[in-house]
């Protein structure tokens, strides 16, 4: 089984994903997304596509520094496809001017499983979701 393997369905994908942001660890959190994801990178912020786009915001996520914490919701699968949400909490971060930041949210996520049994990102808002 590879790294994003999974044998239990696509709800393991946040809780990797939560240890790899905690880790600071952008290319196991890149492996995570299909090439032509779509991620919605701050609350009120415009859709970005494509990895390239996906790492630029990832990286500013991570440099806040900050720990995140994930409760799952609920996950509705049907063939290779699912929809996630997860409510979320980041403390400890701060901004580029040291000013303390906080966020917290729940997502709206579809992932797509893949011809090695693992589960990707296709479409992730972090604040798509209702409270």
């Amino acid at each position: 089984m590879s790294e994003n393997s999974t044998s239990t369905g696509p709800e393991t994908l946040n809780d990797r994903w939560c240890a790899a942001f905690n880790a600071g660890d952008i290319t196991r959190l890149m492996t995570m997304y299909e090439e032509d994801a779509v991620i919605v990178p701050g609350p009120g912020a415009d859709p970005v596509v494509g990895h390239q786009a996906i790492e630029t915001a990832l990286r500013g996520f991570v440099a806040m520094g900050g720990t995140l914490h994930f409760s799952p919701r609920h996950w509705l699968v049907t063939g290779d496809l699912a929809l996630g949400s997860a409510a979320f909490v980041m403390d400890g971060g701060h901004d580029a001017d040291g000013v303390p930041v906080g966020l917290h949210g729940v997502t709206a996520e579809l992932v797509r499983r893949q011809t090695d049994g693992s589960w990707k990102y296709v479409i992730d808002h972090p604040f798509g979701g209702a409270g």
